[in-house]
């Protein structure tokens, strides 16, 4: 879902809910959002991004659970991610 400002509502609601991590629209057109932080807040990013912006449609989200890696500062926005699984 690119061009309906899909990252700039997710990194929205990630700052508004204390989150880490990045959004990044993805080649194949899909928008990856990886985020860290407390579970419950975790829980309720991921019922903001199955609603979406008034602008989009989501189809579908998936996500998975997984360690921590520390490696985010803040919540970004990152470019178009080429290499991923």
């Amino acid at each position: 879902m690119q061009g309906v400002g899909f990252r700039a509502y997710a990194i929205r609601h990630a700052h508004r809910l204390g989150l880490v991590g990045r959004v990044a629209n993805m080649p194949d057109e899909r928008v990856q959002v990886i985020a860290e932080g407390d579970a419950d807040r975790l829980d309720d990013l991921l019922d903001l991004l199955r609603q979406g912006p008034p602008a989009g449609r989501v189809d579908r989200v998936d996500f998975e659970y997984g360690p921590a890696t520390g490696e985010f500062g803040g919540f970004d926005i990152a470019r178009i991610i080429h290499d991923y699984q």
